[in-house]
């Protein structure tokens, strides 16, 4: 009989954050995975959890101790996995483990909580309806370089992690790259010293200087391009809307082909494929 591999969810910064479902499979699995065994440790010992640890696993790690991992969970063992803070796996380790546990038919049960993404996006005041994840900002300077020129084209709303050694450095590259884009920088989230600094990369860079000194993980939601919408010609639109539809190109197909032919987002797209539908007296 296969194991269960839990996905555990922990606080990222006020304790009081952790669910009780969440203390309740970490006390009743038969061992845990961590990022990092004294990280964890601390926490299980402030909710009185004595449950051991089977492995530690964090990045560099993951491929050499997923097999061992993985015959627990083959032999029935039930396992919570968990990361230094937050949502395992959004940005921290465990995805090697998981895509194994699936293909091998392990039950995967994911315990919700806390993720500094969704937390600095819902605060942030910025459109939150469509919005892309792209994890930690990139050391390199050639993946830094790509990053900022999607961002330049990007017209959902980015959400990005950045440490404080580099944000300086991050928020002056955006700075020349997306100049006048709003943004929303969220540091020590759900900590004593929680705050949101708005501003374009330009100005909240001034007020971060300002200080003598600014610690923690930072957040960074920048809101999307607005260059989309405005400046799209519609007569275009609608003529290759009308000639998909006397081809008999199925709603679907017609959607994609304006995603990519007018850069346009999914759902306006399928909009205008209802309408131009509706107009013509079909079924929606």
């Amino acid at each position: 009989m296969q194991g269960i591999l839990y996905l555990v969810s922990l606080p990222i910064g006020h304790l009081g954050d952790i669910t009780k479902r969440a203390l309740e499979t970490l006390e009743n699995v038969d061992a845990i995975v961590a990022e990092d065994t004294r990280t964890t440790r601390r926490l299980l010992s402030h909710f009185g959890i004595q449950t051991p640890f089977f492995s530690s696993l964090y990045q560099g790690v993951e491929t050499q101790r997923t097999e061992r991992i993985l015959a627990e969970l083959s032999d029935g063992k039930t396992l919570a996995l968990v990361s230094d803070a937050g949502t395992p796996l959004i940005s921290d380790p465990g995805y090697p483990l998981v895509r194994a546990a699936v293909h091998a038919g392990v039950c995967i049960v994911p315990i919700p909580g806390p993720t500094a993404a969704i937390s600095a996006l819902v605060a942030s005041g910025l459109p939150a309806d469509r919005f892309l994840f792209e994890g930690s900002v990139p050391r390199k300077r050639e993946g830094r370089a790509a990053l900022f020129d999607r961002l330049d084209q990007e017209v959902r709303t980015v959400i990005l992690y950045e440490s404080s050694h580099r944000i300086e450095r991050t928020l002056e590259e955006m700075a020349e790259h997306v100049p006048n884009r709003p943004m929303v920088v969220a540091r020590e989230l759900t900590k004593i010293h929680e705050e949101f600094v708005r501003g374009t990369a330009g100005e909240i860079l001034a007020s971060l200087r300002a200080r003598e000194a600014f610690r923690g993980e930072f957040v960074l939601v920048v809101a999307g391009s607005e260059r989309d919408s405005a400046a799209t010609d519609e007569a275009p639109i609608q003529e290759m809307i009308e000639r998909l539809l006397d081809e008999e190109v199925s709603g679907r197909g017609i959607v994609e082909i304006l995603r990519l032919a007018f850069e346009m987002p999914r759902n306006d797209a399928y909009a205008r494929v209802q309408d131009a539908k509706k107009a013509r007296g079909s079924k929606t």
